[in-house]
């Protein structure tokens, strides 16, 4: 199995909006403005709900709960001052079919997926390996 993944991102020539790619997926707009795209961090929030909601779908599926719909609903908090960073995130998760005896079900799922699964928000931990190179071309 393959552990890396990649993505390109390149500034469309208008404003602040950016194209990105990754393999063969159809491309995306982010946009810093929130006028052709979500904004950077309007999209790592949705980045963070998609895994969430992945994890937690799973996990009720391999627990026999039925799952008609599911919805996360994100909001976050961010710095008044550079770097603007989010510094709280408040999710709630929307699951449509399981009857009242699965709401264990669902309260745990939730917990092992922002406890242990979510690659998405464990990615932002503080001990994340970044580097980053300059290259004029």
């Amino acid at each position: 199995m393959n552990n890396t993944r990649s993505a390109r991102i390149r500034w469309t020539g208008r404003g602040v909006v950016f194209e990105g790619r990754s393999g063969d997926a159809p491309p995306i707009l982010l946009d810093s403005d929130s006028m052709e795209g979500p904004s950077p961090t309007e999209a790592l929030l949705m980045s963070i709900g998609a895994c969430m909601g992945v994890d937690v779908r799973m996990i009720l599926e391999k627990g026999r709960v039925p799952v008609d719909g599911l919805e996360i609903v994100l909001e976050g908090e961010r710095a008044p001052e550079a770097p603007r960073r989010f510094v709280s995130l408040r999710l709630e998760i929307r699951v449509e079919g399981p009857g009242p005896d699965d709401l264990a079900k669902l309260e745990r799922a939730a917990r092992l997926s922002h406890e242990k699964y979510c690659s998405v928000f464990h990615t932002l931990r503080p001990d994340l390996d970044v580097e980053v190179t300059t290259v004029r071309v």
